[in-house]
């Protein structure tokens, strides 16, 4: 028998070695074995995926934060616009003093709009427990139109409900179209150091004309009527057209001149300065007859009027509004109308 034929191995030669045989698949451990540096780094991969995955959850959960919190400050600002925060005047069941602030420009878009004093005005008279009624003035006057339509009212409330007096209280200041208002008050009262008067009639604007010379604008303007471009402040000033305004003037400060003799009578003194436009003090206003006396909004409550409770009707801005103005929004179309526009004013 040859050697091809032995059921023996063959004897020459390394025997062959059978691998190591594992006893866990490969493929069937939960992770495969690594060097020990190629372990450091997949654990190293591991915790940067995880703090990835941790940071983006944490983005995730500030996001609906930020998200409920807006969705929280709009519910609320919808709420403080639909119920204002405070008082309401249906819980006054009392007696009381009734209060009117009268604050800042006279103007029909201003908040001491004759719409919004007349409004404030109408409801305090009306309210059944109002004993009377207080005008606390802080203005430097304004528009004689809407000073009016005021100084009327309250002499056609005054007429209405006789047992209601009205009083007029000055805190900074109480000139022109303010005082044209506090004059149809039964009294009027101020601080020593108060502003009082400017019984006067102004309107001013600019003339660019020089300018528009030296940058070489031509104006180009066409009308239809003589007059109808009367006080271009971009054509030269005529002679004619500031005597025609002068006599405007001259007429809407007769009308406020009667109207102030009309509210304090005999109680002014008689001095030709009274109706120059100057400004007094509150002193010098007691002295001149266009104030009663001194004293506060709480002080005439108390003192006079007789009511510890002071209930207060006043319109007031929206809480949204309030915003917007505060952001200084208007600021470019306030400048834009004073620069252009001529306006009469009682200051």
């Amino acid at each position: 028998m040859s050697d091809w034929d032995s059921d023996k191995s063959p004897g020459w030669g390394d025997e062959p070695v059978e691998p190591e045989k594992d006893t866990k698949p490969l493929f069937g451990r939960k992770s495969p074995k690594l060097p020990p540096e190629s372990g450091r780094d997949w654990k190293l991969i591991e915790k940067l995926v995880m703090s990835l995955q941790a940071e983006q959850r944490r983005s995730r959960r500030w996001g609906i934060f930020f998200k409920l919190l807006t969705f929280g400050y709009l519910i609320a600002l919808l709420f403080m616009l639909k119920v204002p925060f405070g008082d309401t005047l249906s819980s006054v069941s009392g007696k009381h003093a009734a209060l009117v602030e009268i604050s800042g420009p006279i103007a029909a878009d201003e908040l001491a709009s004759a719409d919004n004093i007349v409004g404030s005005l109408r409801s305090a008279f009306e309210a059944p427990n109002s004993v009377a009624v207080i005008l606390r003035i802080n203005s430097p006057g304004g528009s004689p139109v809407q000073s009016g339509y005021v100084y009327d009212e309250i002499k056609r409330l005054r007429e209405e409900y006789p047992e209601k007096k009205v009083y007029a209280v000055i805190s900074d200041i109480g000139a022109s179209g303010a005082y044209y208002i506090a004059a149809a008050a039964d009294e009027i009262y101020a601080n020593r150091a108060s502003l009082v008067g400017s019984i006067g009639v102004v309107a001013g604007g600019f003339g660019f004309t020089g300018v528009m010379e030296k940058i070489g604008v031509d104006r180009r303007l066409y009308t239809a009527g003589e007059n109808k471009a009367f006080l271009d402040p971009f054509s030269p000033e005529q002679e004619e057209e500031v005597m025609f305004w002068q006599g405007v003037l001259e007429n809407t400060h007769q009308q406020f001149i009667e109207a102030v003799k009309q509210g304090r009578g005999d109680r002014l003194a008689n001095d030709e300065r009274l109706f120059s436009g100057l400004v007094w003090s509150g002193d010098q206003a007691v002295e001149l007859g266009l104030v009663d006396g001194l004293g506060s909004a709480s002080h005439v409550a108390r003192q006079i009027i007789g009511q510890e409770e002071l209930v207060d009707y006043s319109r007031r801005k929206s809480p949204l509004q309030d915003i917007v103005d505060q952001l200084g929004v208007a600021f470019g179309a306030g400048f834009a109308s004073q620069l252009v526009e001529s306006r009469l004013e009682l200051r």
